[in-house]
Protein backbone atom coordinates (compact mmCIF):
# COMPACT_ATOMS: atom_id res chain seq x y z
CA UNK A 1 0.00 0.00 0.00
CA UNK A 2 1.38 3.38 -1.14
CA UNK A 3 2.14 5.61 2.32
CA UNK A 4 1.77 2.37 4.31
CA UNK A 5 3.00 4.23 7.55
CA UNK A 6 0.72 7.24 7.04
CA UNK A 7 -2.68 5.83 6.46
CA UNK A 8 -1.82 3.33 9.25
CA UNK A 9 -3.83 3.48 12.71
CA UNK A 10 -2.55 5.43 15.69
CA UNK A 11 -3.57 5.01 19.01
CA UNK A 12 -3.31 9.02 20.36
CA UNK A 13 -4.21 9.19 24.15
CA UNK A 14 -7.81 7.61 24.55
CA UNK A 15 -8.78 7.67 20.68
CA UNK A 16 -7.95 5.21 18.21
CA UNK A 17 -7.43 7.26 14.68
CA UNK A 18 -7.42 5.09 12.16
CA UNK A 19 -4.78 6.82 10.14
CA UNK A 20 -2.30 9.65 10.67
CA UNK A 21 -3.28 12.17 8.55
CA UNK A 22 -4.88 15.21 10.41
CA UNK A 23 -6.81 18.44 9.58
CA UNK A 24 -4.95 21.03 10.62
CA UNK A 25 -7.32 24.11 12.46
CA UNK A 26 -8.44 26.35 9.61
CA UNK A 27 -9.78 29.58 10.17
CA UNK A 28 -12.58 30.25 7.05
CA UNK A 29 -14.10 33.28 8.88
CA UNK A 30 -17.39 32.05 7.93
CA UNK A 31 -19.41 32.49 10.88
CA UNK A 32 -20.67 36.18 11.20
CA UNK A 33 -22.58 35.78 14.42
CA UNK A 34 -19.76 33.73 15.67
CA UNK A 35 -22.55 30.50 16.16
CA UNK A 36 -21.73 27.68 14.18
CA UNK A 37 -23.98 26.65 11.61
CA UNK A 38 -25.07 24.23 8.82
CA UNK A 39 -23.02 25.32 6.52
CA UNK A 40 -19.76 24.82 8.91
CA UNK A 41 -21.84 20.60 9.77
CA UNK A 42 -21.10 20.18 6.11
CA UNK A 43 -17.93 21.33 5.61
CA UNK A 44 -16.67 19.30 8.89
CA UNK A 45 -18.63 16.14 8.07
CA UNK A 46 -16.81 15.92 4.46
CA UNK A 47 -13.52 15.81 5.81
CA UNK A 48 -14.10 13.29 8.55
CA UNK A 49 -12.16 10.82 6.76
CA UNK A 50 -8.96 12.44 8.34
CA UNK A 51 -7.72 10.59 11.59
CA UNK A 52 -8.37 13.49 13.34
CA UNK A 53 -10.07 16.96 12.55
CA UNK A 54 -8.79 19.95 14.61
CA UNK A 55 -11.62 22.52 14.49
CA UNK A 56 -11.07 26.36 13.37
CA UNK A 57 -9.53 28.46 16.15
CA UNK A 58 -12.22 29.28 18.44
CA UNK A 59 -12.42 31.88 21.14
CA UNK A 60 -12.90 31.09 24.75
CA UNK A 61 -14.44 34.37 25.66
CA UNK A 62 -15.13 37.46 23.96
CA UNK A 63 -12.44 39.43 24.90
CA UNK A 64 -10.63 36.46 23.00
CA UNK A 65 -11.25 37.65 19.80
CA UNK A 66 -8.73 39.04 17.28
CA UNK A 67 -10.92 38.51 14.24
CA UNK A 68 -14.19 39.01 13.14
CA UNK A 69 -16.40 36.40 11.90
CA UNK A 70 -14.67 33.56 13.76
CA UNK A 71 -16.50 30.92 15.89
CA UNK A 72 -16.52 30.94 20.08
CA UNK A 73 -17.50 28.26 22.67
CA UNK A 74 -18.77 30.65 25.51
CA UNK A 75 -22.39 31.21 25.04
CA UNK A 76 -25.09 28.47 24.42
CA UNK A 77 -26.10 29.70 21.07
CA UNK A 78 -22.22 28.64 20.28
CA UNK A 79 -22.13 25.23 22.18
CA UNK A 80 -25.33 24.11 20.92
CA UNK A 81 -24.14 24.86 16.94
CA UNK A 82 -20.94 23.37 17.61
CA UNK A 83 -22.85 20.35 19.69
CA UNK A 84 -24.43 19.99 15.64
CA UNK A 85 -21.17 19.55 14.05
CA UNK A 86 -20.01 17.57 16.14
CA UNK A 87 -22.91 15.17 15.43
CA UNK A 88 -22.10 15.55 11.89
CA UNK A 89 -18.94 14.44 11.87
CA UNK A 90 -19.84 11.83 13.91
CA UNK A 91 -22.27 10.26 12.19
CA UNK A 92 -19.83 9.70 9.38
CA UNK A 93 -17.65 8.08 11.46
CA UNK A 94 -15.03 10.79 11.94
CA UNK A 95 -13.37 12.56 15.11
CA UNK A 96 -12.79 16.12 15.95
CA UNK A 97 -11.40 18.17 18.47
CA UNK A 98 -11.77 21.92 19.23
CA UNK A 99 -9.19 23.86 19.18
CA UNK A 100 -9.16 26.88 22.18
CA UNK A 101 -7.78 30.21 21.42
CA UNK A 102 -7.14 33.33 22.85
CA UNK A 103 -5.18 35.70 20.57
CA UNK A 104 -4.02 38.26 23.48
CA UNK A 105 -2.05 41.58 21.89
CA UNK A 106 -3.14 40.32 18.40
CA UNK A 107 -6.71 42.32 18.35
CA UNK A 108 -8.03 45.76 18.69
CA UNK A 109 -10.33 47.78 20.58
CA UNK A 110 -13.03 47.19 17.83
CA UNK A 111 -13.50 43.73 18.46
CA UNK A 112 -13.43 43.69 22.16
CA UNK A 113 -16.19 43.88 24.43
CA UNK A 114 -17.33 47.80 25.03
CA UNK A 115 -14.37 49.30 23.16
CA UNK A 116 -11.59 48.34 25.47
CA UNK A 117 -8.20 47.41 25.38
CA UNK A 118 -7.27 43.90 24.51
CA UNK A 119 -4.95 42.08 26.98
CA UNK A 120 -1.63 40.75 27.26
CA UNK A 121 1.34 39.97 29.69
CA UNK A 122 2.86 43.37 29.10
CA UNK A 123 1.79 46.44 27.39
CA UNK A 124 3.75 46.02 24.22
CA UNK A 125 2.22 46.23 21.11
CA UNK A 126 3.34 43.28 18.35
CA UNK A 127 5.55 45.40 16.20
CA UNK A 128 3.60 45.19 12.20
CA UNK A 129 0.91 42.97 13.70
CA UNK A 130 -2.54 43.33 11.81
CA UNK A 131 -5.81 41.82 13.08
CA UNK A 132 -9.28 41.40 11.26
CA UNK A 133 -12.07 43.93 12.05
CA UNK A 134 -15.30 45.07 10.74
CA UNK A 135 -15.65 48.62 9.78
CA UNK A 136 -18.10 51.46 10.71
CA UNK A 137 -19.85 50.76 6.92
CA UNK A 138 -19.49 47.01 7.44
CA UNK A 139 -16.91 46.26 5.42
CA UNK A 140 -14.61 44.08 7.29
CA UNK A 141 -10.76 43.84 6.53
CA UNK A 142 -6.75 44.14 7.96
CA UNK A 143 -6.12 46.67 10.68
CA UNK A 144 -2.97 47.50 12.48
CA UNK A 145 -3.44 45.47 16.11
CA UNK A 146 -3.80 48.38 19.32
CA UNK A 147 -1.51 48.66 22.07
CA UNK A 148 -2.60 45.99 24.62
CA UNK A 149 -3.28 46.54 28.65
CA UNK A 150 -1.29 44.14 30.70
CA UNK A 151 -3.24 41.57 32.68
CA UNK A 152 -2.89 42.01 36.11
CA UNK A 153 -1.75 39.16 38.52
CA UNK A 154 -4.84 38.58 40.39
CA UNK A 155 -7.14 38.67 36.81
CA UNK A 156 -5.11 35.49 35.78
CA UNK A 157 -7.46 32.95 37.24
CA UNK A 158 -10.62 34.50 35.61
CA UNK A 159 -8.94 33.63 32.21
CA UNK A 160 -7.78 29.99 33.19
CA UNK A 161 -11.36 29.44 34.23
CA UNK A 162 -12.48 31.14 30.75
CA UNK A 163 -10.51 28.15 29.41
CA UNK A 164 -11.76 25.60 31.79
CA UNK A 165 -15.51 26.57 31.19
CA UNK A 166 -14.96 26.21 27.30
CA UNK A 167 -13.76 23.11 27.65
CA UNK A 168 -16.59 22.22 29.65
CA UNK A 169 -18.57 23.73 27.34
CA UNK A 170 -16.17 21.42 24.57
CA UNK A 171 -17.29 18.32 26.51
CA UNK A 172 -20.79 18.67 26.16
CA UNK A 173 -21.55 19.20 22.99
CA UNK A 174 -19.28 15.68 22.52
CA UNK A 175 -15.72 16.71 21.42
CA UNK A 176 -13.42 13.88 21.61
CA UNK A 177 -10.20 16.06 22.52
CA UNK A 178 -9.32 20.22 23.05
CA UNK A 179 -6.44 21.40 21.51
CA UNK A 180 -4.72 24.43 23.70
CA UNK A 181 -3.78 26.92 21.34
CA UNK A 182 -0.35 28.09 22.31
CA UNK A 183 1.02 28.63 18.97
CA UNK A 184 1.23 31.44 16.29
CA UNK A 185 2.15 34.40 18.83
CA UNK A 186 -0.95 33.83 20.59
CA UNK A 187 -1.73 35.08 24.55
CA UNK A 188 0.05 31.87 25.40
CA UNK A 189 3.21 31.92 22.96
CA UNK A 190 3.36 36.07 23.82
CA UNK A 191 3.55 34.73 27.52
CA UNK A 192 6.24 32.08 26.61
CA UNK A 193 8.34 34.30 24.53
CA UNK A 194 11.01 36.64 26.14
CA UNK A 195 10.31 39.71 23.53
CA UNK A 196 6.08 39.79 24.26
CA UNK A 197 6.66 38.68 28.20
CA UNK A 198 8.17 41.36 30.37
CA UNK A 199 6.29 40.69 33.93
CA UNK A 200 7.99 40.72 36.94
CA UNK A 201 5.77 38.50 38.70
CA UNK A 202 5.05 34.75 38.61
CA UNK A 203 4.24 34.22 35.28
CA UNK A 204 7.47 36.34 34.14
CA UNK A 205 10.94 36.01 33.80
CA UNK A 206 12.30 32.98 33.85
CA UNK A 207 11.62 29.96 31.46
CA UNK A 208 9.70 28.12 34.08
CA UNK A 209 7.87 31.16 35.39
CA UNK A 210 7.24 32.38 31.63
CA UNK A 211 5.63 28.29 30.90
CA UNK A 212 3.11 28.84 34.49
CA UNK A 213 0.18 30.04 32.27
CA UNK A 214 0.33 27.70 29.85
CA UNK A 215 0.55 24.77 32.11
CA UNK A 216 -1.83 25.92 34.31
CA UNK A 217 -4.21 26.11 31.40
CA UNK A 218 -3.59 22.78 30.32
CA UNK A 219 -4.00 21.59 34.43
CA UNK A 220 -7.50 23.15 34.23
CA UNK A 221 -8.56 21.47 30.66
CA UNK A 222 -7.01 18.16 32.11
CA UNK A 223 -9.07 18.47 34.62
CA UNK A 224 -12.56 18.63 32.90
CA UNK A 225 -11.43 16.61 29.56
CA UNK A 226 -8.92 13.78 31.25
CA UNK A 227 -5.10 14.86 30.01
CA UNK A 228 -5.63 11.92 27.54
CA UNK A 229 -8.09 13.90 25.76
CA UNK A 230 -5.85 16.99 25.74
CA UNK A 231 -3.64 18.32 22.79
CA UNK A 232 -0.85 21.89 22.87
CA UNK A 233 -0.11 23.55 19.82
CA UNK A 234 3.41 24.92 19.53
CA UNK A 235 5.41 26.68 17.25
CA UNK A 236 9.13 27.26 18.01
CA UNK A 237 11.04 29.45 16.37
CA UNK A 238 7.81 31.50 14.83
CA UNK A 239 8.33 35.19 14.42
CA UNK A 240 5.13 36.40 12.96
CA UNK A 241 2.90 39.49 14.76
CA UNK A 242 6.41 41.15 16.51
CA UNK A 243 6.60 38.32 17.82
CA UNK A 244 10.64 37.41 19.25
CA UNK A 245 12.21 35.22 21.35
CA UNK A 246 15.45 34.62 22.83
CA UNK A 247 14.83 31.29 24.57
CA UNK A 248 13.10 29.32 22.06
CA UNK A 249 15.00 26.09 22.36
CA UNK A 250 15.63 26.05 26.28
CA UNK A 251 11.55 26.62 26.30
CA UNK A 252 10.67 23.87 24.04
CA UNK A 253 12.80 21.32 25.84
CA UNK A 254 10.88 22.61 29.10
CA UNK A 255 7.25 22.10 27.93
CA UNK A 256 8.03 18.85 26.28
CA UNK A 257 9.39 17.42 29.90
CA UNK A 258 6.59 19.28 31.63
CA UNK A 259 3.75 18.09 29.08
CA UNK A 260 4.82 14.43 28.98
CA UNK A 261 4.66 14.46 33.07
CA UNK A 262 0.95 15.57 32.69
CA UNK A 263 0.35 12.70 29.91
CA UNK A 264 -1.54 14.54 27.40
CA UNK A 265 -2.40 12.93 24.60
CA UNK A 266 -0.43 15.25 21.89
CA UNK A 267 1.86 17.76 21.14
CA UNK A 268 1.04 19.52 17.26
CA UNK A 269 4.34 21.41 16.24
CA UNK A 270 3.73 24.27 13.59
CA UNK A 271 6.58 24.22 11.80
CA UNK A 272 8.15 27.95 11.51
CA UNK A 273 8.31 27.93 7.62
CA UNK A 274 4.56 27.56 7.32
CA UNK A 275 4.26 31.19 5.36
CA UNK A 276 7.11 29.34 2.68
CA UNK A 277 9.84 31.20 4.27
CA UNK A 278 11.82 31.42 7.40
CA UNK A 279 14.08 28.68 9.69
CA UNK A 280 13.17 25.13 9.82
CA UNK A 281 12.83 22.45 12.10
CA UNK A 282 15.83 20.23 12.12
CA UNK A 283 16.06 16.16 12.50
CA UNK A 284 18.41 17.04 15.70
CA UNK A 285 15.32 18.83 17.22
CA UNK A 286 12.80 16.89 16.35
CA UNK A 287 14.67 13.86 18.28
CA UNK A 288 15.67 15.72 21.01
CA UNK A 289 11.75 17.05 21.07
CA UNK A 290 10.92 12.98 20.30
CA UNK A 291 13.22 12.38 23.60
CA UNK A 292 11.26 14.94 25.75
CA UNK A 293 7.90 14.07 25.25
CA UNK A 294 6.72 10.59 25.11
CA UNK A 295 2.92 11.18 24.31
CA UNK A 296 1.53 11.41 20.23
CA UNK A 297 3.49 14.38 18.04
CA UNK A 298 2.28 15.62 15.54
CA UNK A 299 3.96 18.00 12.96
CA UNK A 300 2.49 20.48 10.38
CA UNK A 301 3.83 22.62 7.62
CA UNK A 302 3.63 22.14 4.17
CA UNK A 303 3.29 18.63 4.19
CA UNK A 304 2.72 15.95 1.30
CA UNK A 305 2.01 12.29 1.70
CA UNK A 306 5.71 11.88 0.61
CA UNK A 307 7.18 13.93 2.90
CA UNK A 308 4.53 12.96 6.11
CA UNK A 309 5.48 9.29 5.50
CA UNK A 310 9.40 10.20 5.62
CA UNK A 311 8.71 11.73 8.83
CA UNK A 312 6.94 8.58 10.24
CA UNK A 313 9.48 6.47 8.80
CA UNK A 314 12.01 8.06 10.32
CA UNK A 315 10.31 8.03 14.14
CA UNK A 316 10.73 11.63 13.87
CA UNK A 317 7.06 12.10 14.22
CA UNK A 318 3.87 10.02 14.78
CA UNK A 319 1.48 12.00 12.47
CA UNK A 320 0.79 14.73 10.32
CA UNK A 321 -1.26 17.96 9.35
CA UNK A 322 -2.18 19.48 6.35
CA UNK A 323 -4.23 22.78 6.12
CA UNK A 324 -4.29 24.03 2.57
CA UNK A 325 -5.03 20.42 1.00
CA UNK A 326 -7.58 19.82 3.35
CA UNK A 327 -9.29 23.16 2.42
CA UNK A 328 -9.44 21.78 -1.56
CA UNK A 329 -9.57 18.02 -1.09
CA UNK A 330 -12.49 16.56 1.56
CA UNK A 331 -11.37 13.29 0.76
CA UNK A 332 -7.98 14.11 0.99
CA UNK A 333 -7.20 10.53 2.83
CA UNK A 334 -9.09 8.89 -0.02
CA UNK A 335 -6.83 10.51 -2.61
CA UNK A 336 -3.45 9.33 -0.57
CA UNK A 337 -5.00 6.01 -0.93
CA UNK A 338 -5.35 5.92 -4.22
CA UNK A 339 -2.19 8.25 -5.42
CA UNK A 340 -4.81 10.27 -6.68
CA UNK A 341 -4.12 14.09 -8.22
CA UNK A 342 -5.15 16.91 -5.23
CA UNK A 343 -7.78 19.67 -6.23
CA UNK A 344 -6.10 23.12 -5.48
CA UNK A 345 -7.45 25.67 -3.64
CA UNK A 346 -8.39 29.08 -4.51
CA UNK A 347 -6.80 31.35 -2.44
CA UNK A 348 -9.93 34.17 -2.81
CA UNK A 349 -11.56 31.90 -1.13
CA UNK A 350 -10.15 31.13 1.86
CA UNK A 351 -11.56 33.81 4.32
CA UNK A 352 -15.14 34.56 4.45
CA UNK A 353 -18.06 34.17 2.27
CA UNK A 354 -20.45 31.02 2.12
CA UNK A 355 -20.43 27.86 0.13
CA UNK A 356 -18.66 28.44 -2.50
CA UNK A 357 -14.72 27.28 -1.80
CA UNK A 358 -16.06 26.11 1.48
CA UNK A 359 -18.12 22.83 0.76
CA UNK A 360 -17.98 22.75 -2.91
CA UNK A 361 -14.73 21.18 -4.13
CA UNK A 362 -15.01 17.78 -5.64
CA UNK A 363 -14.61 14.59 -4.32
CA UNK A 364 -12.78 11.69 -6.38
CA UNK A 365 -16.21 9.62 -6.90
Amino acid sequence: MAFEKLLSSLTMGRLELPNRVIMAPLTRARTPDSIPGDLQAAYYAQRAGAGLIISEATNISPTARGYVYTPGIYTDAQEAGWKNVVDAVHREGGRIALQLWHVGRVSHEMVQPDGQQPVAPSALRGEGAQCFVEFADGSAGQHPTSTPRALETDEIPALINDYRQAATRAKRAGFDMVEVHAANAYLLQQFLATGSNKRTDRYGGNVTNRARLLLEVVDAVSQVMGADRVGVRLSPFIEIFGLTDDEPEAMMHYLAEQLSLRKIAYLHINEPDWTGEGPQLTDDFRRQLRDGFRGTLIYCGHYTAERAERLIADGLGDAAAFGRPYIANPDLVERFRREAPLNEPDPATFYGGGAEGYTDYPTLD
